[in-house]
């Protein structure tokens, strides 16, 4: 169709419907405390500008329910700001509106540029046509990746095709056009074709002849990496267009899809690496970059903090988190307090609680090296290494603010709280072996009789091995001894690995060593 103002007004309402909007958990909050816990400005330099627009929109719902002393003006203005690189020109006019009034004259360098977005989109669309109507062909697509010619070599040496590397490029940038036009369904699908063009997957399972799969088995070294939607190389230009794919995945929320766009951007960074595109400095920035954005997926998808904890905890992504963004620490402390007892009850009932205690001892180490502290993270600082109970309780008061006001994690205030007086609880019982049910319901924030309730609640889920004694009002705490075989496998874990470093590094030196006296064997001959 042809384009036409009503035709960019949809497509910006439908930007605006597929903006994530989680719901907060009402408290009382101090709103300059609030602002002064916000790292939304720490956030914004690492993520793409549509990715802001979420974030600001739940800024003005945090200024409509007085939980922020932020100002509208300053955030509508701010979002105006972040509008003018992008071609949602539609949307900027209803900020600058809000801005100025209803009333208020629309810029004449604003319709010009409305009028440009329409002529380049229709620009770009002519340019593609020819791929893009071939893409919009289902029956004669498949037809050619059933006959493996699904690829830019194929397709550019057949001239009825019409298409050559210079359409194929363009069909890229109606993809990247779109996107900044604020049409992320239709930005996907475009990069989605564009993909798939430098891909070789496999054939579809489901053959049931032996000599075939024996065949393909052999010959598997002619795919693509799975990992990366079968792309059997990487180049910087083929990365840029996944980190596309995978902005387009998360703004329009589709969870699951972002998690796979996600571990292909990580592959393909790495990838980059070892063909050395990519310097140290560059990848150390682009790993910064995908830490921020995994946010968004992590905190949404189905299992996955779990995911999370394990991506945050490896080596060279904590190397960014420690170097350039600190304040990640936030969510990685509060990832591993939400499923520290999640990833005990998966290991199952013989694994006593430690995997929980590597998690923690896991997580102090990294609060060790990152300068960056918030009530979430004093918290467990007050608990697992000063032991300071009065103090744990009232920063875990002031969690539930910074939760609360937290895009990311105001969904899951309530499960925090729960889960961070389990918390207090299991620190607390380490150091004592009967403990009085009024002085327990202090610590926690409840009265005596809530105080039982919530802790036969846990003994009934197999959480804690307690007993109530009811006339002496007081819980006696079972013992939670390591057994030989986890005390073994704790010690033991990294045992392989260090074994390893220690054999190369030995063979090194002696190599080393080797090749000095060598040479010093030669410098004598020739004296």
């Amino acid at each position: 169709p042809k384009p036409s103002s009503p035709r960019q007004t949809k497509q910006t309402k439908q930007t605006k419907q597929t903006k994530p909007k989680p719901k907060q958990t009402m408290v009382t909050i101090q709103p300059e405390k609030a602002a002064g816990w916000d790292l939304t400005s720490a956030i914004s330099p690492y993520l793409d500008l549509h990715m802001m627009f979420p974030l600001l929109e739940y800024v003005d719902s945090l200024i409509i329910s007085g939980q922020t002393s932020y100002e509208t003006n300053d955030v509508a203005a701010a979002r105006l700001s972040l509008l003018r690189p992008t071609h949602m020109v539609d949307y900027a006019m209803d900020i600058y509106r809000v801005l100025h009034g209803d009333d208020a004259q629309i810029p004449l360098e604003m319709e010009e540029q409305k009028k440009k977005v329409f002529e380049r989109l229709e620009e770009l669309r002519t340019g593609a046509s020819a791929l893009d109507s071939l893409c919009r062909t289902p029956q004669e697509k498949a037809k050619l990746i059933s006959d493996g010619k699904w690829n830019v070599k194929s397709l550019t040496e057949k001239p009825s095709l019409g298409i050559s590397k210079d359409v194929i490029e363009t069909y890229r940038c109606l993809g990247k056009f779109n996107f900044d036009c604020g049409d992320y369904h239709t930005a996907r699908d475009l990069l989605e074709n564009y993909i798939s063009l430098f891909a070789s997957p496999p054939p579809d399972a489901g053959d049931d002849d032996e000599e075939e799969t024996k065949g393909q088995n052999q010959n598997s070294s002619n795919f693509g990496n799975a990992a990366m939607y079968y792309l059997t190389t990487v180049t910087k230009d083929l990365c840029h267009v996944l980190w596309g794919k995978l902005a387009c995945e998360i703004l329009v929320e589709n969870w699951e899809n972002a998690s796979k766009a996600l571990i292909a951007v990580k592959t393909a960074i790495e990838a980059l690496v070892t063909s050395g595109q990519l310097t140290a400095l560059q990848a150390l920035e682009q790993r910064t970059w995908l830490l921020h954005w995994s946010l968004f997926v992590f905190w949404n998808n189905k299992g996955g903090l779990e995911s999370m904890v394990e991506l945050f905890h490896s080596e060279r992504y904590l190397q960014a988190i420690t170097t350039n963004a600190p304040h990640l620490l936030r969510y990685l402390t509060a990832a591993v307090l939400l499923c520290k007892r999640r990833v005990t009850k998966n290991a199952g009932p013989g694994s006593s609680s430690g995997e929980a205690r590597r998690l923690m001892k896991d997580l102090i180490k990294v609060m060790q090296h990152c300068n960056y502290s918030d009530p979430i993270v004093e918290f467990v600082d007050c608990l697992c290494v000063k032991f300071d109970f009065e103090s744990a309780q009232t920063k875990l008061a002031d969690c539930e603010q910074v939760l609360s006001t937290d895009f990311f994690l105001c969904k899951q205030t309530a499960l925090f709280m729960e889960e961070a007086r389990v918390f207090v609880f299991e620190n607390y019982c380490r150091i004592h072996h009967k403990i009085d049910l009024g002085a327990l319901g202090e610590k926690l924030a409840m009265d005596q009789d809530q105080a039982e309730r919530w802790i036969v609640d846990l003994i009934r889920n197999a959480l804690l091995d307690a007993k109530i004694d009811s006339e002496a009002k007081c819980v006696v705490m079972g013992a939670d001894t390591q057994s030989v075989y986890e005390q073994v496998m704790d010690r033991t874990r990294d045992l392989s690995l260090r074994s390893g470093t220690l054999a190369l590094n030995l063979s090194n030196v002696m190599n080393e060593a080797r090749k000095e006296k060598e040479k010093k064997a030669r410098a004598a001959m020739e004296e």
